[in-house]
This record gives structure tokens, C-alpha cells and sequence, in this order.
């Protein structure tokens, strides 16, 4: 099909249908060759095979997938006037009820953005030090406990009860102490709806617009349970600003923020956008974070000379003591933060970035039309040769710019982009730093770790349910 004057005028010498991709099936496209838990590693062998901008298809909606990073990051900032959130993700995420500032657009999204933003600065971060000092300890005594009766950790569990309380804390206000609760905990919930999330993101069919399979059912039970959870933190928060009344205009958490902010006359804040804020920070915060952690640990056990200087770092900075002390030691930990970035970059817990094309528009020389979904295939260009030389191996000297080896800093920031880039950048990139050195200055300045495996000692498996998670990690401590 010929290109139109206007798109030749715009730059574009291609269509979607002169893209290379695999072959698909009538009606469900190529359905069939995406099994949703390694949907990733699916788009990043279709990006070897076909090149940076390939085309495919699942049921009617048609996808262009980027791995070329000069185009991820001009798609990732021409959010959200050029580029927004999926529609089925949006109808979805409005459906479990959490519409809040990941899955709004436009003006929804400019409403709810600057009180996340605010919530989550650096200048929050530090002020919130202590208690995520007291958390770290927290979980601290949980590995000691096991650490004294041999007992394997089930990691990404305890890290999973470590974000949550973190984010309960900072973004809340409330206490809610799973590390040190052996009965039913939030997470038991949360774990199902990203799950459930991913599988109908990718349906072929929107099935469950008319008729509701037994699992889904089962995911609305535990919706059902978060969002009571959700209301009880909403509840405390108006309590709290009943009774002090100068938090509605200084509040000192995102959901007193919230709060106030939908009780403010004329306020365009919503009931759901609060209800979804709260259990999207519940969600993200407990994922994303535990999950890097786990990659972090395990990669640094197989690295043994990269965990020695890891861990000589940390105890060079904790100096004795059993956590970082002061939010002034984060900065003094530049090894461990480099690791960190290697992780990131070899395995992203958001190894796919999809956005949706809110006009017709062009990419490199191929016409986009609205509608059309980009999936940006992240990791494909950070473990590319062309980018990072021995682009597999894990070598966190690439993050210090004094390395033992040719700094290539600048460049790995533009390339590997694990929290985003543009207006809809992760707002919790500080505190999931501040975290990941927490527990990692903890671990190797405290514990001895003698081994980080998968189910009886296999390999570990990239399992993708919105975020990308190892399955099975479990950690003996010495």
C-alpha cells in the first residue's frame, strides 16, 4: 500500500503493513506465539529476528515493537499528548479499581501526578529515613531468626513484606509491621492482581466483558479484600486530618495529600482517584522494588569478587552498626549503587513499556496511525553489543565513572532506562534506591550469604506478570 503525500510530507516512507514480523493467524493474529509469562523474551527474540521496529498482532489490536533506544525515549516523552496508557490497560485498571496515577491520561493524569511527585521527592525520602532505618532492622531480625536455625529464606516473601511496609509507612502513614507477622498479611492479595492484570492486557478477546471464568472470580475476592484494606487507610488518613486540621494544607503523606485534596471545595479529585492512588502505591511499591532486590542478591552471589567489594563497601559505611544510620551514607555507597544500575539493566523488572499512539503519527520513516500500540522492548537494546561491550556480563564498574574499565556512564543512561523516561518517569525511583541500599548494606554488612538459588538448586526462571520476577529464589544465611 502506497504512502500518502501527507505522510511522505510528515517523514514517512513506510506503513505498518511494510513492517517485517512474524506471521499470524486470522482473527487472532499472532495470539498464539505469546504465552503471557514470557511475553518479554518473546518480543526481544521477534526484535532479534526482525529488527529495531517490527510489527505484530494479538486479536485486532495491532502493535509496532521499538527496541531501538533513540525511539523508545522520544515515544517514552511524547507522553501523554503523543503517547498515553493502552486503552485496554485503562479499561482494566478502571474495572479493579485502581484508577489512579499509572493508569490515568490526560487531564486525570496532570490532576493526580504533582501530589505523587510531591510524596515521593528526595526531600521526603530523607525526612523518612528513620523509619525506613527501622524497617531495614525489621527485617534484619526476620533473617537473623532464620540465620540462627538454618532455616532457607523464601526471599522475594520477605522482600515483598519489606516494600510493603515501607510504602504503608511512607505513603500512609501507617504501621503495618508484616515483617514481623506470621498471620494472614496484605501480600497474599496483591500478588494475584498484577497476575491477572497481564493475562488480560494480552487476551486475544476481552472475554470477561461477558462472562467471568472461575479465576477471575477468584482475582475479585481479593480485590474485594485490598480495597477494604485501602478504605481502612483512607479512613485513618481523615481521621488523622480531623485532628489536625493544618494537614490539609500540610499533609505529611500521599493520602492525607489525597484526602484533603478531594474534601478541597471545587476539588476534581475523586473518591476513585484516592481509592486508586492508594492501591497502586500498594502495588508498585511492593513489586517492582522486591523483585530488583531479589535479581540484586542473586546476581551478586554468582558474582563472588563483585559481592566482596560490595560488601567491604557496606561495611566500610555501617562501620559496626547494623543499618545505615543517616540518609547522608546512601551517597557514600557508590559500588553498591552501581550494582544496583547492573542489575537494572540486565534484569529490568519492566523489560516492556507499552504505550498507545493518541494521533496518527511517524516513527523513524514508518506511519503510526492512532490506536496503534508501541511496545517498547527495553532490555532488547541495554544487552545489545552495538550499545555495551560483553553486553551479558555483569560488570558494575560501567556505572562509576573512576572504573577499573572504560567508563560508559553517559551512555548507559540513555540506553538502559529501567524507571522510564519523560513526563511519566517512575516516581519512586528515589525511594527504590534508598530501599536497595538499605537492604543490600544490611545483608553483606551483617549476614554471611552462602547460598541464592532457585527450586532445588535450578536454574532461575524470568517469570513476567507485569513486572518481570525470578521464580522460586531462596537464600541460606550464615
Amino acid at each position: 500500500m502506497a504512502v500518502s503525500e501527507v505522510e511522505r510530507a510528515s517523514g514517512a516512507r513506510r506503513r505498518y503493513e511494510d513492517l517485517p514480523g512474524p506471521r499470524g493467524l486470522p482473527i487472532v493474529g499472532n495470539a498464539r506465539s505469546i504465552k503471557v509469562e514470557s511475553l518479554h523474551k518473546t518480543v526481544e527474540a521477534w526484535a532479534g529476528e526482525y529488527g529495531d521496529i517490527y510489527r505484530f498482532r494479538v486479536g485486532a489490536r495491532r502493535f509496532v515493537g521499538l527496541s531501538d533506544p533513540e525511539l523508545i525515549a522520544k515515544v517514552l516523552r511524547d507522553r501523554p499528548d503523543g503517547f498515553q496508557r493502552g486503552s485496554r490497560l485503562v479499561e482494566i485498571s478502571r474495572a479493579f479499581g485502581m484508577e489512579g496515577v499509572f493508569a490515568a491520561n490526560g487531564a486525570a493524569w496532570r490532576r493526580q501526578r504533582p501530589m505523587v511527585l510531591a510524596s515521593l521527592d528526595p526531600a521526603h525520602i530523607k525526612s523518612f529515613f528513620p523509619t525506613l532505618t527501622k524497617v531495614t532492622g525489621r527485617l534484619a531480625g526476620r533473617w537473623h531468626q532464620a540465620a540462627a536455625t538454618s532455616t532457607p529464606i523464601d526471599l522475594q516473601a520477605d522482600l515483598m513484606r519489606y516494600t510493603v511496609d515501607v510504602t504503608a509507612s511512607l505513603a500512609f502513614g501507617t504501621d503495618m509491621n508484616t515483617l514481623e507477622s506470621d498471620g494472614e498479611v496484605i501480600q497474599q492479595h496483591l500478588d494475584k492482581v498484577f497476575p491477572a492484570l497481564m493475562k488480560r492486557a494480552f487476551a486475544a478477546v476481552p472475554y470477561w466483558r461477558w462472562i467471568l471464568l472461575p479465576e477471575d472470580r477468584r482475582v475479585l475476592k481479593h480485590l474485594r479484600a485490598l480495597h477494604r484494606a485501602v478504605g481502612d487507610f483512607v479512613s485513618q488518613a481523615r481521621k488523622r486530618i480531623s485532628e489536625q486540621p493544618q494537614l490539609r494544607e500540610h499533609p505529611s503523606n500521599l493520602i492525607e495529600a489525597l484526602v484533603a485534596a478531594r474534601d478541597r471545595e471545587g476539588s476534581a479529585v475523586t473518591d476513585e482517584d484516592v481509592s486508586g492512588n492508594v492501591l497502586t502505591m500498594l502495588l508498585a511499591g511492593e513489586d517492582t522494588t522486591a523483585n530488583t532486590l531479589a535479581w540484586m542478591i542473586w546476581l551478586l552471589q554468582t558474582h563472588p569478587e563483585a559481592k566482596q567489594r560490595a560488601a567491604d563497601e557496606a561495611r566500610r559505611v555501617l562501620a559496626g552498626q547494623p543499618c545505615l544510620a543517616s540518609s547522608d551514607q546512601l551517597g557514600s555507597l557508590d559500588y553498591i549503587e552501581a550494582c544496583a544500575n547492573e542489575t537494572m539493566r540486565l534484569k529490568p523488572v519492566a523489560p516492556i513499556n507499552v504505550a498507545e499512539a493518541v494521533h496518527d503519527t511517524v516513527i523513524a520513516d514508518v506511519a503510526i496511525p492512532a490506536g496503534t500500540l508501541v511496545m517498547c522492548v527495553m532490555r532488547r537494546p541495554a544487552v545489545d553489543q552495538r550499545h555495551f561491550p560483553d553486553p551479558t556480563a555483569f560488570r558494575p564498574e560501567r556505572w562509576l565513572s573512576d572504573g577499573s574499565v572504560q567508563s560508559i556512564v553517559s551512555t548507559a543512561k540513555r540506553v538502559a532506562m529501567p524507571f522510564g523516561a519523560g513526563p511519566r518517569v517512575c516516581p519512586g525511583r528515589y525511594l527504590a534506591l534508598a530501599e536497595i541500599k538499605s537492604v543490600i548494606a544490611m545483608l553483606l554488612g551483617s549476614f554471611e550469604v552462602h547460598e541464592v538459588a532457585g527450586p532445588d538448586g535450578q536454574d532461575v526462571v524470568e517469570r513476567m506478570s507485569l513486572t518481570m520476577s525470578p521464580v522460586g529464589l531462596r537464600m541460606r544465611l550464615g
